[in-house]
């Protein structure tokens, strides 16, 4: 009986250890689009459960046959750090759906945050759109986890006319090996969290790995990366982009960092070239 105590406790403790460490730091936005001269009004977007994620719709074109982004942003992130990439957008005449990931900015809470579930988000902001504002063509486009993100939405319809994937990893299984490499984790204990955390989240990593999902994706994918970024190494760009199509397109901005979204929108005409061309 106390060995069957003692093998309880244990379990519950590495679970708990799991969730809290994996837990995303949850940022509230301070401003808003309209700092940056542009036309919005917040929405909410349905997902599971009757919640709903915080959103901004940013309207630069009321044509019939206007184009729409979706812009998701990465672990712990929020609109608000994505609105530089979302400028020369709607500078261009697209419209831009902005939203919070669940966990994230002022969207709900709902257990823990995986990829798949940002993948869920973007395709409830995909659905939303042709929902609600008449747009024709609706383009992804995802920063970090939130770049892995639309890859995989992407693989899984037929709707979506390009996708632009911002410093994504190239396999979720690299990515926590390599932090937990850092922490020190012994090979034992890393192996039995990563198989933990695919039995939580119901998927193998290798199925939604964005060197596999990009292969499934319909429409062109522009993958960017910048070429001092620790956090993900140039390789898992290089991964990547040796299983893309003729189709894609890819871009490797020099002196940026994981987080330089400021780098990334000194390339904006270079996204929004890459949209034009898939027919936004």
């Amino acid at each position: 009986m106390t060995y069957m105590l003692i093998l309880g406790a244990l379990v519950l403790v590495f679970v708990v250890a799991v969730h809290v460490g994996f837990k995303a730091p949850r940022v509230v936005e301070t401003g808003d689009p309209g700092d940056h001269g542009m036309d919005f009004r917040q929405v909410s977007v349905p997902i599971r459960r009757g919640k709903k994620l915080f959103g901004w719709y940013l309207k630069a074109s009321d044509a019939p046959n206007a184009s729409s982004v979706v812009v998701l942003h990465g672990w712990g992130a929020n609109a608000e750090i994505m609105l530089p990439v979302a400028q020369p957008l709607y500078d261009a005449g697209m419209n831009v759906l902005l939203i919070d990931a669940r966990n994230h900015g002022q969207s709900p809470w709902d257990g823990y945050s995986a990829m798949p579930k940002f993948a869920e988000d973007a395709g409830a902001a995909v659905d939303w759109l042709y929902a609600n504002t008449g747009t024709t063509k609706v383009a992804l486009l995802g920063h970090s986890v939130g770049a892995g993100a639309v890859l995989l939405v992407a693989s899984r319809r037929d709707d979506i006319a390009a996708v632009i994937s911002i410093a994504s990893f190239a396999h979720p299984e690299w990515l926590m090996q390599r932090w937990l490499q850092k922490l020190r984790f012994p090979a034992p204990l890393i192996k039995l969290v990563l198989r933990y955390i695919e039995v939580l989240i119901g998927h193998t990593f290798d199925e939604i790995s964005p060197i596999q999902t990009v292969q499934g994706v319909s429409g062109p994918v522009m993958l960017v990366h910048g070429d001092a970024d620790n956090a993900v190494p140039v390789s898992d760009f290089e991964a990547i982009e040796a299983n893309m199509a003729s189709k894609d397109q890819s871009l490797l901005i020099k002196d940026a960092h994981h987080g330089s979204i400021d780098k990334i929108e000194e390339h904006g005409h270079e996204m929004v070239s890459f949209l034009r061309a898939a027919g936004l």
